[in-house]
Order: C-alpha cells, then structure tokens, then sequence
C-alpha cells in the first residue's frame, strides 16, 4: 500500500476492480433520529474496494482515540489496533496462531460457548476455573496453576500460555469483574506468564454507575490482547470488531488475515466511521447509555417475572450487565433433556442448557441461560411460566 501513496509511481501492481464496474451509485442509511449518512464519490468507491488488511486508516484512527478515550492503556504507542470480522475472528486468529494440540488454556467456569467451539479442535486441557459474583477467582486460579505447573515439570506437560476472561457483563453469567479483581487476576498472569485474551463485547452493557476499568487499563507488561465490537451496540450484522495488542503480536495477526478474509468489510468500516464521525466520542457515549438503560429494564422486568414463577425452583444472581439470566434449577441434576426435547417439544419455550458453555458438555449440569434482549416482554413472561410448568413436572419425575 505505500506505492500507491506516492503520486511519483504509475501503479501497474495488483488486481483492483475498477470503481466504474461497481453497480452502487450511492448508499444513504437513514438513522432513527432522522439523520442520514451518505456514501458518494471517492467515499464510496472506498468503501466498495479492497483496503489494507490492517483496516480503514480513518476508522483505525478513530480506533485508537476509543482506546485512548475509554482505556488509556500503559504504552499506547506501542499497540497496534486491527480490524476484525467481529471481535469472534480475533479471537479465533489468536487462538490459532497460539494454541498447539493437547495444549492447556485457563477458562472461566462458566464459559462462552463460541470461545469453547474454538478451542475443542485442539483438544486442550481445560483448566476451567470457578467463578464468584466477581468473576474468576484469583485463588483457585493460582492453586490449580501450582498444580498444573508441577505436573509439567515431572511429566513433561507443557504450561498453559492462554487466559480466556469475558469480565464485563460475562456470557452467560452476567458478572462484571471490578478493577481489583482484575489486578488480582494480571499478577497470577504475570507470576505465570500468560496472554490475557480480554473478550469485551458487552463493555458497554453493563449497569454500573462508571464505565469498568479494562485489564488493557492496567497492562503493563504487554500481555493483554483486547477484543470489542459493535455488534452489541451498533449492529451485529456489520460484522466489525477491533482487537488491540503489542505490535509483534498485532503484525502477526495481520499476516494471518492476509492469507485468510484479506480484510474486514469496507463498506461495514466507511459506515462505523461516519456514524462515529456523526456521533461524536460525547454522543457516542450517550448512546451507550440509552442502550445500557434499554437493557436495564429488561433485565429488571425478566427477574421480576423469574420471582413471580420460579421462586423456589431455581436460583440465580441478578446480572450486573448484558442480555441473560443464569439459573441453576433446583433438584435436576441435569437439564438437558428437559430444555432440548420436553422444552422445546412439549411446552414450546426454547433455553439454552448450561451444558453449552461448559468446557465438557457430556458432564451432568443443573444450569440454564435465558435472554431478554430479543422477547417481546409478554414473551418473557410466558416463556418463564412454561420454564416453570416444565420444572415442576421434571421435579417430580426425579422424586418418584
């Protein structure tokens, strides 16, 4: 891309469709404050060409304000900021790039499923450590790597290199980890030297009073890749996240994509800028609370409705963010049949069983996730009324 900066060189290189063969004149989204967004000309044409797979210079700049805005990180000069199909293609390039077979990683129990699906064809060894309502438990995360680091050294097993965290507003359990917990968390990293890999997609849907401060805020060391995205808060359809990290690692990603998607939508990245560039970081940020509020009142309507309904059949914690409620159901020691087949066939309400963010699924597992991001408020209700009819009948199926 630096030859064709230079005005001096006839450029005679790659294969680039010429704009004039583009069948789009224009492109006009019409946002819901009656506001438009425009694409003509050399904007366009841009937006409907190949770009340096790193991502669109402007949005990578207006990238690395957000960073600086929202997380003012220890050596931002050093970080590179890409471009990603979703903050999912980061982490899946990362993973890629890191794990071998039959290596160890560090998850969270409970765990996101996608980054489960990730990691299963590498067959790794799960160290999958428990949470509290504040997340990861430091403690039990530095006892099971002693642990595991004394297996290494007497079997010839090799150390864990990854930590997978979702600290705000986790899916599914909807824990948002507070910064000394996350201090906590990046000491055991550093005493272990591993990669922080912090899956951030719900940053901005938590219910706090302040905005979390990120493990990126803290990283020191250089040992925190961070992954955001504005499928939650934009549009998941745009497919555009950014992952943020050391230079080093940030080129090597960059070579991976190369040889892989090339880049990001460009149209998705033209399109994310001007609607930043329309925003504004203060409009941006209140935007971000409107969305926050909306699912607020969501999350308030659904536990108010889980009391009304299943009051004594489950329990749960009241999400600090994000879209889900985490339920252990009372006297099942499995669900899965009850969600997946007498759920979805007998009482037509559809749940995700826990056994899905668990690192084995084939383990017995009381847990349930339900959304209230999408269902209509009547739904909700419903859909818990049947959930509740489904676990009394599965109740006494276990007394008898």
């Amino acid at each position: 891309m630096l030859a064709t900066a230079n005005s001096d060189i006839i450029f005679l290189a790659e294969g680039l469709p010429h704009g004039d063969t583009h069948p789009f004149n224009e492109a006009r989204f019409t946002l819901k404050d009656g506001s438009n967004i425009t694409l003509t000309g050399k904007t366009l044409t841009s937006a409907l060409q190949y770009g340096p797979t790193e991502g669109y210079p402007e949005l990578l700049q207006r990238l690395r304000e957000f960073q600086e805005r929202f997380h003012n990180p220890p050596g931002l000069d050093d970080r590179d900021v890409i471009a990603t199909v979703g903050a999912q293609d980061g982490l899946c390039k990362m993973i890629e790039l890191c794990l071998d077979f039959g290596d160890a990683v560090v998850v969270p129990a409970p765990t996101y499923s996608g980054v489960l699906a990730m990691l299963r064809p590498y067959r790794p060894q799960f160290l999958s450590i428990e949470e509290d309502k504040y997340g990861m438990c430091p403690h039990k995360l530095r006892n099971e790597l002693n642990r595991f680091w004394s297996m290494s050294h007497n079997g010839g097993i090799k150390p864990p290199k990854l930590l997978y965290l979702n600290p705000t507003a986790s899916n599914p359990s909807g824990t948002v980890m507070h910064i000394e917990r996350k201090k906590e968390l990046y000491e055991v990293a550093s005493d272990f030297n591993l990669l922080i890999l912090e899956d951030d997609p719900y940053y901005f849907l938590h219910f706090s009073d302040k905005e979390p401060q990120s493990f990126l805020s803290i990283d020191t060391e250089g040992r925190v890749i961070r992954f955001d995205s504005f499928s939650k808060v934009f549009s998941s359809g745009l497919r555009l996240g950014f992952m943020t990290g050391p230079r080093a690692i940030m080129q090597v990603v960059e070579y991976h994509m190369q040889a892989s998607v090339l880049h990001t939508s460009s149209l998705s990245q033209v399109l994310a800028l001007k609607l930043l560039d329309q925003l504004g970081w203060d409009g941006f940020t209140k935007y971000m609370q409107n969305i926050r509020k909306f699912y607020f009142d969501r999350r308030n309507y659904m536990s108010e409705v889980a009391r009304k309904h299943l009051k004594g059949k489950a329990d749960w914690r009241m999400p600090d963010g994000g879209m889900f409620l985490w339920m252990k159901v009372k006297g099942v020691p499995d669900v899965y049949d009850m969600v997946m087949k007498r759920g979805v066939h007998g009482k037509g309400v559809m749940l995700v069983p826990g056994h899905a963010f668990m690192p084995d699924p084939s383990l017995p597992c009381p847990f349930i996730r339900a959304s209230y991001s999408l269902a209509s408020l009547e739904d909700i209700d419903q859909g818990l009324s049947r959930l509740s009819e489904l676990i009394t009948e599965e109740q006494k199926h276990h007394l008898t």
